[in-house]
């Protein structure tokens, strides 16, 4: 007898995602509506921060450009959650992932479309969307499959 598929990994359902939206996070999430990954760069010094923040925890300049990223990441830490009040069938493996084109920025996020076993730190992964309340995208991360470019 074989051993039962194990559940794969996905995100909260989008009508349970809320995100607060301000002048120093409106470019992340108006560029992901659009299905592209940003990240705010200190025009001064060159630091990357997120999440997005007023000011830059190196310089404290105020001044930002916003960079298109690839969507490539590597995961640094996850957990697995089994379940949660109310969704008892969830699975979810939150992460921080590094992204390797933001030197130093990391993002928290959610891995879908992986058995939670097969999550591993150090394993490449690539930015999808996922539709959440409104009309905003929430950015996830799935396993990169061999046969993709290092670039989407």
């Amino acid at each position: 007898m074989s051993a039962p598929l194990a559940t794969p990994a996905t995100t909260l359902p989008g009508q349970h995602v809320r995100i607060a939206v301000n002048k120093h996070t409106e470019p992340f999430w108006q560029a992901a509506q659009q299905r592209r990954l940003v990240a705010p760069r200190c025009t001064d010094c060159g630091t990357f921060r997120l999440p997005p923040t007023p000011f830059c925890p190196a310089c404290q300049s105020t001044a930002v450009t916003w960079v298109q990223l690839s969507g490539q990441a590597t995961v640094y830490s996850f957990a697995v959650v089994h379940g949660i009040p109310g969704l008892p069938d969830l699975t979810l493996v939150p992460a921080v992932v590094d992204l390797p084109d933001a030197p130093g920025a990391r993002l928290v996020s959610n891995i879908v479309g992986i058995a939670p076993s097969d999550v591993t730190i150090g394993m490449t992964v690539r930015v999808d969307f996922s539709p959440i309340t409104d009309g905003w995208m929430l950015p996830v991360f799935r396993p990169r499959t061999p046969h993709e470019s290092e670039v989407p």
